[in-house]
């Protein structure tokens, strides 16, 4: 076969031709270009042997591939033909190096530049990424454009670019506010413009070229294993892209939430500017006692054994207020209610609960969402029930923080299919009375109120443009200042952890919303992608219609043709959609990515599934 390949010029005949190649060499040298006689039987790898050997110039090849611009495609395939490829004569083919050097944004605003791999599809290139910053779980991560693309802008946008490249030079010590006003809009159409790119593709066929600058974000927020002890740089860039989704108002909050969000960042802004070493050996172990429960349980899981200790610890009985739904006129009424492994029955009162109950509330699959301001003393949750159309929305108002605690606790858990018997409920109950107690403005007692005049802060940097305007320096300063007394002990780790499980706790948590068109309407609605469900809202009043979780669908696939997903739930529920604000491989790419992590186990030794990968997440090729 050899031989063949290097056949001398006349040897080919009428059969052959000239191919133009040019070659690339190391950045900054100049480019050569060659012309090849050759035939379409010859197979990459020989043409490559061709090239190499007229070349002649003592350098180190095995990076180079060849590059066919006008199919936007390499040709990785060294056994294929030029026949098989359809490369003709009047192909322009490159012989360049597979490995560039990118730009890349972390989530922390910062830039490094690093040779990445320009053949690989990006789901490899992005694993290729993490390895080098020493940042786990990288089927979390994908790369983006920056919406300040000059190719993708008009002349009349370069406002909004350097807005963008002047946020990037600022520190903490002010200027952020005006930056924040020209970017909100950028940042919160995100998905909208679909400027995420395709893991499936390259990014050369995605029209990406060296020193090119991309963004590196967390684009699934299903954070698994997440364990200061190994992820150290890891919860710092996310800790970061949880920072900024909440100054930009990417993600909504409410006023209390905003301040003990900002407690945190000045409590992390003062730990980081501290002389003091930071080392992971100063960090709190993980417990003992909770990891061995934690691994009885997994053994225990699918055994009768949860059902003996069902018996003895999943009951939860108090007088809570209840209301079917938020827009309904009647207001909250109180009963009896009693909660036993993952149901919720409630009765007129307690003298009636050895009857029949008024209903009885199934809570596996179902949603759980607070409803709490811990200043005006309320403690309510909001529960999204599965029904066959859609979810049930229901109120339940609790009395006091540990009530709340022990009642959401047991209806998260519930919602997972587990009962009061598993040792996280313990651990759950204090993570969320902890939580409260973050959100809480007042002292703890005997702790005196800060002296704002002695304190250096500009407190506008640690807060969205919308509570910097509502209140002068000084007050913000003092309600900042009140807020950080709950959390002042955390050391830095802690203090990151705590901000990324609050940014998780907030209702619109990792939603991402396109414009699609149901089957059989005739007007445009968004569709909500979360972790775990898809959200069907009404755009004029942004509400949401319909909810499905992952966990009850049976299968869904896409119509290339018509562009059209549809999506088959359990008890006969079908829906389909076709994608106004995307392409719908977008969309596709999105649910197959959140079902390929919900897959994932800790006894995988963190090894890949790409191919399950591209098989849940890939378009029609």
């Amino acid at each position: 076969m050899m031989g063949r390949v290097m056949a001398t010029a006349p040897e080919y005949g009428h059969n052959s031709w000239e191919l133009s190649i040019q070659v690339d060499q190391r950045e900054g040298d100049e480019g050569m270009k060659f012309k090849l006689r050759v035939k379409g039987d010859l197979h990459i790898g020989g043409l490559m042997l061709k090239l190499v050997e007229k070349i002649k110039a003592p350098q180190d090849w095995s990076d180079h591939a060849i590059w066919w611009e006008k199919k936007s495609c390499w040709l990785l395939k060294t056994h294929w033909t030029l026949d098989k490829y359809g490369v003709q004569a009047d192909a322009d083919l490159r012989y360049t190096p597979q490995h560039k050097p990118l730009c890349i944004q972390l989530p922390n605003m910062k830039t490094i530049k690093l040779p990445v791999s320009f053949s690989c599809v990006v789901f490899k290139t992005v694993a290729e990424i993490c390895k080098a910053l020493n940042i786990r779980r990288s089927e979390e991560l994908s790369l983006l454009k920056p919406p300040d693309d000059p190719k993708k802008k008009k002349k009349k946008d370069k406002g909004t670019e350097s807005a963008f490249d002047d946020i990037l030079n600022m520190d903490m010590a002010g200027g952020i506010y005006y930056a924040f006003q020209s970017l909100r809009l950028c940042i919160l159409t995100e998905t909208l413009l679909c400027r995420w790119l395709d893991s499936s593709r390259s990014l050369m066929e995605q029209g990406i070229q060296e020193n090119d600058r991309l963004l590196l974000r967390f684009k699934y927020h299903s954070f698994f294993d997440l364990n200061p002890k190994y992820d150290a740089v890891r919860i710092t860039q996310l800790y970061e892209q949880a920072r900024w989704a909440i100054l930009l108002e990417e993600i909504d909050c409410t006023e209390e939430e905003m301040l003990m969000f900002a407690s945190l960042q000045y409590h992390i802004c003062k730990l980081t500017l501290s002389t003091e070493p930071l080392t992971n050996s100063s960090e709190p172990e993980i417990d003992e006692v909770e990891a061995a429960l934690s691994n009885l349980e997994s053994t225990l899981e699918g055994r009768n054994y949860d059902k003996l200790y069902s018996a003895l610890f999943t009951y939860l009985f108090n007088s809570l207020l209840y209301r079917p739904k938020r827009l309904t006129l009647k207001p909250y009424k109180e009963y009896w209610f009693v909660f036993r492994d993952t149901t919720i029955s409630y009765y007129k009162n307690k003298e009636s609960a050895n009857k029949e109950p008024i209903e009885q509330l199934h809570l596996r699959g179902c949603e759980v969402i607070p409803d709490v301001n811990v200043t005006e003393k309320k403690f309510g949750l909001k529960l999204l029930l599965p029904t066959a159309d859609g979810m049930n929305e229901i109120y339940i108002r609790c009395d006091n923080e540990t009530q709340y605690s022990k009642w959401k606790a047991a209806c998260m858990l519930a919602s997972k299919g587990k009962t009061m018997a598993y040792s996280s409920y313990r651990t759950e109950v204090k993570k969320i009375q902890s939580f409260l107690q973050m959100k809480s403005l007042a002292p703890p007692p005997g702790q005196a109120a800060p002296d704002v005049e002695s304190m250096e802060m500009n407190a506008e940097c640690f807060v969205s443009p919308r509570y910097a305007k509502k209140y002068k320096t000084k007050q913000l300063t003092t309600r900042i200042l009140e807020a950080l007394h709950n959390i002042s002990q955390l050391s830095l780790m802690e203090a990151k952890m705590r901000f990324i499980q609050a940014w998780q706790s907030l209702p619109e948590f990792g939603i991402k919303y396109y414009i699609v068109r149901f089957r059989g309407s005739k007007k445009d609605e968004l569709l909500g992608i979360s972790y775990n469900k898809l959200i069907r809202i009404d755009m004029s009043t942004g509400l949401p219609v319909t909810t499905w979780r992952f966990s009850n669908m049976k299968q869904w696939n896409v119509n290339w043709e018509i562009k059209q997903v549809t999506i088959e739930f359990d008890q006969s529920v079908s829906i389909a959609f076709s994608c106004q604000s995307c392409d719908c491989k977008v969309v596709h790419e999105y649910i197959g990515g959140y079902i390929f992590l919900s897959t994932r186990s800790k006894d995988q030794n963190e090894t890949l599934r790409e191919e399950l990968f591209h098989k849940l997440t890939g378009g029609q090729d």
